[in-house]
């Protein structure tokens, strides 16, 4: 299994309504936050692998349809993006 896949198979286990983050997903991977972003950039399945959903430590962070975008998803979900700390899901580690 590639890098990339690898980090699209994590953010697959993030549940509706909840986030994470960068950081997080790199650590259950032992990598760098910036390569998780990297590999998300090649997400194009964003229906069935809900990209939306991570998240930069103290901000939304990035999303290929655009800022404004994730948050619509984010709230539709139910997920405060005023209080996104509070919808963080912690992965397992699998490295």
């Amino acid at each position: 299994m590639n890098f990339t896949t690898k980090v699209l198979e994590q953010v697959k286990k993030i549940p509706k309504g909840k986030v994470t983050t960068y950081g997080l997903i790199a650590k259950t991977l032992g990598t760098s936050a910036r390569a998780v972003g990297q590999a998300l950039k090649q997400n194009t399945e964003l229906i069935t692998i809900p990209c939306h959903r991570v998240i930069a430590c103290n901000n939304l962070g990035g999303y290929v349809k655009g800022i404004e975008e994730k948050k619509r998803l984010l709230k539709k979900e139910g997920v405060d993006v005023n209080n996104l700390k509070a919808h963080v899901y912690l992965l397992h580690e699998t490295h």
